[in-house]
């Protein structure tokens, strides 16, 4: 017992002291001192010759000092000593090649490669050997040809890895299609690829290539597959329209399902393409025989027409919510179109009154907890724009203690603290927000930091909190849609606040207001303006990103986008906005998206 003990321990200090001699040479290797690194490595190769990382770290070691003879003399050695070791000739190939020996280094390349005729179950460690000195032509031809040499081996994965590699788009996606439609498990892998080589840009080269090829693949083989990857395809540009074609043969050639038509119309709504939504949604009304799925296409539908309405068409949308409610009821099943109705009277009709009536009604005939949250947060809201703040303050606490682990307990919690800070209760409403900064939910998080900032930051200089109580009371009129009142209050903070901490939050929400007003130009001299001013305060990065896309979209000056999207990466790197603004600047430059 005690000799096996003596043993176990010699093996352990054996094996220890093997293990930092390894890392002391590695280390030597890695800081160039070449010389040091052979010296250990051929101490530890003498004492185990078996070891590869020995022998290849003494190889390495004198290919650095440039021994070339020696290491070559140690690969033949190997070699002779070795039945079957294609690796050694790619090896010796790369020994000549650092000698500029190009004819030699190919000539045992090839050989190689020649090596796999005979055992085709060697392709994939000869292809990772060229691959360890980026020779990716040798590599994509060990692949090629193990392929050619037996149909039972799948090399698809690595080869398609390659080709994006050597920069073969098509032969790339084309394996990528080949490897999901042998196995739909990999579908996860091809399309991250994808991903990195499609754009928004339907005239890209690799956009074009990818359409060409499915199309085609289409033609002569018409899978359900490629209808898929089109519609992927089509949305990634935003042509929702093109999708939609896909989306329809899908949904003919026997998908029962219209769920795939569903998400198309919310991707188009979320876009702001009403008219594209509008058309796939009323295909897929017009298709399902169910009444469930027909009740939330209806709904959705109408918050379309609501996002594009104005004045002149409420009377219309409100036909259409009371025609809706009163084919399916005033039930469980409607209460998310109750909920909505109520909303559309409080926010464009201003009829609170009646919106209050309906959804107290609709809390009488809800019995899950969390739809009671739903429409009790919704008539806490209205509470607030009727300037109720103790009564909404009682139905946001009563949803905190009905969903208590839900995010919308902790929403709940923020609109407690947002309505303490309209009644400027800010002390209250800091010690709410303060706790919100760890919140589960990001956005919840981050507009809680904000508005604790905006408190902190304008109660140090003024303790009468003026300048806070005139910002509190604009953001209100903002909840309340009273957009030109707001814009009023604003002025008049920029009037007889200037200089003080405020002048640039009050500038910044201005802005956005002149956005929603369509009045880009003021919008733009607001942003400009806090850029100039405020640039090393706080909010200068929301400035750049907002004024940004302000150029994108609205006054079409995308050389003014791309040079604000490059001074948030350059200057701004902790910026909420570096993700969206890197991707921005990307695809104006024109670059391949990863």
């Amino acid at each position: 017992m005690r000799c096996f003990v003596f043993i176990a321990l010699w093996l352990l200090v054996g094996c220890g002291l093997y293990a930092q001699s390894e890392q002391l040479a590695k280390n030597f290797f890695d800081q160039g001192e070449y010389e040091k690194a052979l010296k250990v490595y051929q101490k530890l190769y003498e004492q185990n010759p078996a070891n590869p990382v020995y022998f290849n770290g003494v190889l390495s070691s004198n290919q650095q000092l440039e021994n070339f003879e020696e290491a070559e003399r140690m690969l033949q050695e190997r070699l002779n000593r070795t039945a079957n070791n294609p690796s050694l000739l790619i090896e010796l190939g790369h020994n000549y090649e650092l000698q500029n020996e190009e004819e030699k280094a190919k000539r045992f390349y090839d050989e190689a490669l020649q090596s796999i005729e005979a055992r085709p179950n060697y392709a994939y460690s000869i292809a990772r050997g060229f691959e360890q000195y980026s020779l990716l032509d040798y590599a994509a031809k060990a692949y090629e040809r193990a392929l050619e040499m037996s149909s039972d081996r799948n090399y698809n994965l690595q080869l398609a890895r390659i080709y994006g590699e050597q920069g073969k788009i098509e032969a790339m996606f084309s394996n990528y299609l080949d490897l999901i439609e042998d196995d739909m498990k990999f579908y996860g892998i091809a399309n991250r690829e994808f991903n990195r080589y499609i754009s928004e840009d339907s005239q890209s080269e690799a956009n074009t290539i990818f359409r060409k090829l499915l199309l085609k693949r289409l033609q002569e083989d018409p899978q359900l597959l490629y209808n898929e990857m089109l519609s992927w395809l089509f949305i990634q540009q935003k042509d929702f329209d093109k999708a939609f074609v896909q989306e329809r043969a899908i949904f003919k050639r026997g998908e029962n399902s219209l769920q795939g038509i569903l998400n198309l119309a919310v991707l188009a709504k979320e876009d702001e393409e009403y008219e594209t939504a509008k058309e796939i949604i009323a295909y897929a009304i017009e298709e399902s025989p169910s009444r469930t799925f027909n009740l939330q296409a209806r709904h959705f539908l109408l918050n379309i027409e609501l996002q594009t309405a104005g004045p002149e068409d409420f009377a219309r949308v409100e036909v259409d919510f009371k025609s809706l409610l009163e084919e399916y009821g005033y039930n469980q099943e409607t209460l998310d179109v109750q909920i909505d109705y109520a909303n559309f009277m409080a926010f464009n009709l201003d009829r609170k009154d009646e919106a209050i009536v309906l959804l107290k009604k609709a809390t009488e005939i809800t019995p899950t907890k969390f739809n009671l949250a739903k429409v009790k947060m919704a008539l806490a809201d209205i509470l607030v724009v009727q300037e109720k703040f103790n009564e909404a303050l009682i139905y946001y606490s009563q949803i905190q203690n009905l969903v208590k682990n839900d995010v919308i307990s902790q929403n709940a919690r923020f609109k407690v603290a947002k309505t303490s800070y309209y009644k400027g209760d800010f002390d209250w409403a800091k010690t709410q927000l303060d706790i919100l900064k760890s919140s589960t939910s990001q956005l919840i998080a981050n507009d809680a930091m904000e508005l604790s900032l905006l408190i902190s930051d304008n109660s140090l200089e003024d303790s009468t909190k003026t300048a806070l109580k005139k910002f509190a009371h604009a953001d209100l009129l903002i909840f309340q849609k009273e957009n030109s009142k707001a814009i009023q209050a604003l002025d008049s903070i920029l009037i007889n606040h200037k200089g003080e901490k405020i002048e640039d939050e009050a500038l910044l929400s201005q802005a956005k207001l002149y956005e929603k007003e369509q009045n880009f130009q003021k919008a733009e001299k607001n942003y400009l303006e806090i850029i100039n001013s405020f640039n090393d305060d706080i909010l200068s990065d929301n400035a750049h990103y907002f004024l940004a896309e302000l150029y994108a979209n609205q006054l079409q000056d995308l050389e003014k986008a791309k040079s604000l999207y490059e001074q948030i990466i350059f200057n701004f790197a902790d910026s909420i906005y570096y993700v969206e603004a890197r991707k921005k600047y990307r695809m104006l430059r024109g670059d391949t998206l990863e």
